[in-house]
């Protein structure tokens, strides 16, 4: 890994710099990044969109974007620091020609081109072409690129290939948000630096893993997008894929990007094929009706505004995800996401395998199972849960669960915990690719997934209703019950 010191400079040019993304998250991530002295000083950042602006509007847009969406006071002094390094050029980016204007804005010799392309994939071909042939691009170069990163396989490819024409797999950083959770990647630092995880991380110890993504909020104007793209392709083929492979790969040679991304593709490729076969043991669908959340009415699925009334698009899905090698061998993983879920929650559940035989018959019938839970969101942290015996000397021995809580903010007080967003801005900045997405991981996820939307396709099944407010539909338990088990509630 490169020393931290050895670092240039960049010209970081945010394609859709006006966008919803742009305001709600990369602008909010690079100030918390200035604040925290973390952007080499020479450092520009060259907003891009179509709308005319001057440099001193872009500059009080981010400050309007900071007020609404930072959630907490803005530094005087940072602020003026960060907004030294704001520029805006407005450019048609489906026109050639007006690529031109960056030649201005940047300094190939002294900086590095970073270009994120924060807008929508069709555009990506537009912006290469126009990238490449102003001339302004060097080897050192790279692109940032958000998902979708296309609806399908082969929609994937065509947008790869395209980027391909431009720049080479190195130069491209193909960005997950959740990889830059603190406690995804502690998730490395758990399984690989702890003896008492990693000579118990396999089928011997372990019964099986949960993973669950629960979102509060329905669709919210998105409506249009989310439709066509439904539950299983907006959230599982990326952030609960990546936890998974995170959680299920192989100790990799070092933290190097080739190591990791090697042993992630094996996870990959080693998962059973969900296809016509056993779609309906393994999967299930859900779309939201009216209910409660929070104490407040919220309207149903094919109730929110600009609905068609007749779609088929799941807002949830719950598989079970068998792993064929040796270290998984039998031990499923139940893996699910939905939109206005009970509440906002994202946990990995690592169930390890009960005792044999109990001697403490008086506390528990059946001795329940030790515990690893993994808090990703809303509260970042870490708990064991444990048998202890009760206080006491004027009894028999009984014993009642206890939990061991590393909670970040509480454990880390002289540490600012970041969101994934700030991590994987300041790697891109860095030229470090090691938590961002190769090509051929992305291509090995749509396979998978391609397969059980085609199953969904060829069955035509109806996704189970689900009441706003719950954990999902009653297919979901019996998915695990199926199985002589239960969802962490």
């Amino acid at each position: 890994m490169k020393d931290k010191k050895a670092f240039k400079p960049c010209d970081l040019v945010i394609f859709g710099a006006l966008g919803d993304l742009s305001r709600r998250k990369l602008l909010i991530s690079l100030y918390r990044l200035e604040r925290s002295s973390l952007i080499e000083p020479d450092t520009r950042i060259i907003g891009v969109d179509r709308y005319p602006q001057e440099n001193s509007g872009f500059a009080q847009i981010t400050h309007t974007s900071l007020q609404e969406f930072l959630h907490e006071e803005i530094n005087d002094t940072v602020w003026e620091r960060f907004s030294a390094r704001l520029s805006y050029l407005q450019m048609d980016l489906t026109q050639p020609d007006q690529y031109k204007q960056l030649h201005a804005a940047i300094d190939p010799k002294t900086r590095i081109m970073v270009n994120y392309f924060a807008v929508s994939p069709f555009l990506f071909k537009c912006i290469c072409q126009g990238l490449d042939k102003s001339g302004i691009l060097t080897e050192e170069s790279r692109m940032v690129m958000e998902k979708p990163i296309g609806h399908d396989l082969s929609s994937s490819k065509e947008i790869n290939d395209e980027v391909a024409k431009v720049f080479n797999e190195k130069q491209v950083y193909r960005i997950d948000h959740y990889l830059g959770k603190e406690t995804v990647l502690n998730l490395l630092a758990l399984r690989f630096a702890n003896s008492i995880f990693t000579t118990n991380w396999n089928h011997n110890t372990i019964d099986h893993i949960q993973i669950t993504v629960a979102e509060e909020v329905g669709i919210e104007g998105r409506w249009e997008y989310f439709d066509k793209t439904g539950q299983l392709r907006d959230m599982l083929q990326n952030h609960l894929l990546q936890i998974l492979t995170f959680i299920a790969m192989e100790p990799p040679v070092n933290l190097e990007a080739r190591s990791i991304h090697n042993e992630k593709i094996k996870v990959l490729e080693a998962l059973r094929p969900i296809t016509i076969s056993n779609v309906h043991e393994k999967t299930v669908r859900g779309q939201y009706t009216g209910g409660y959340l929070k104490g407040k009415s919220v309207p149903g699925y094919l109730e929110e505004e600009g609905a068609n009334k007749e779609s088929t698009t799941e807002s949830f899905v719950a598989l079970r995800v068998d792993i064929d090698n040796w270290r998984w061998a039998d031990v499923p993983f139940y893996l699910r996401t939905g939109k206005r879920m009970h509440n906002k929650r994202t946990e990995i559940v690592v169930y390890f395998k009960q005792l044999p035989h109990n001697i403490f018959k008086d506390s528990y019938r059946d001795l329940p199972p030790n515990r690893l839970i993994i808090h990703l969101q809303p509260n970042e942290g870490v708990e064991i849960e444990i048998l202890n015996k009760i206080p006491g000397i004027d009894e028999d021995i009984k014993i009642q669960k206890t939990k061991l809580d590393l909670s970040f903010s509480e454990t880390f007080k002289q540490h600012s915990i970041f969101g994934g967003y700030e991590k994987l801005i300041l790697e891109a900045l860095r030229g470090n690719p090691t938590l961002f997405l190769s090509r051929e991981e992305i291509e090995q996820a749509w396979t998978w997934i391609d397969s059980i939307q085609d199953a969904w396709a060829h069955i035509n099944d109806a996704p189970k209703p689900y009441p706003a407010g719950s954990w999902g539909p009653i297919a979901s338990v019996a998915l695990l019950a199926r199985d002589g088990r239960a969802w962490e509630e």
